[in-house]
């Protein structure tokens, strides 16, 4: 699986098709993930339409260094920030500082997340630092690896895996508060 390389490179070549095969498949990922970072569901959802708008109208050169998916939450980022930046409505959550992550209760990740044990283990995520939320979220939801998440979250790959550490541990501890049993 290319992680939508190939449906950009169709949208490239002059098949639209390519172009809404991605929107398709990682609209509500992509936008999920800006969430988390804006801490404002609209502005994620206005950063995730313009990070399309942009790959439909610039046309970026996708390097093929990252996986397809890492380069578009990049580039989704990067759009929340600007946006963020442009409007000055909401503060952009920074992940080197971030407090609590914010509460997204009735949110559709809570749609997006359909299986019930899943959404127990969103629910004490989301009490955890901004963080540890977005690093969880990317890692085993998003499925990215290391090197990705590191990208994506403009860290380095060290500095990535330590944060990811203690989340794991955070996480384990919120559980534990939260009433769930060590199940790994």
């Amino acid at each position: 699986m290319d992680n939508g390389a190939s449906s950009y490179r169709r949208f490239l070549e002059g098949d639209d098709s390519g172009l809404a095969d991605l929107i398709e498949e990682y609209r509500l990922p992509l936008q999920m993930f800006l969430n988390s970072v804006t801490g404002d569901f609209d502005t994620a959802e206005e950063a995730a339409i313009e990070a399309f708008v942009k790959l439909a109208t610039k046309k970026p050169k996708y390097s093929g260094k990252a996986s397809f998916k890492t380069w578009l939450f990049s580039i989704g980022r990067n759009t929340a920030a600007d946006i963020v930046r442009q409007n000055g409505r909401h503060k952009l959550i920074n992940l080197d500082d971030a407090g609590d992550a914010p509460s997204t209760d009735g949110m559709p990740e809570e749609i997006y997340i359909k299986d019930e044990r899943n959404r127990q283990l969103l629910s004490s995520m989301k009490k955890l630092k901004s963080e540890y939320y977005t690093v969880l979220w990317l890692k085993y939801f998003e499925d990215l690896q290391i090197k990705e998440i590191a990208a994506v979250m403009h860290k380095s790959e060290g500095n990535a895996k330590v944060i990811l550490s203690r989340a794991r541990e955070a996480l384990k501890v919120q559980l534990g508060k939260d009433g769930f049993e060590n199940e790994n």
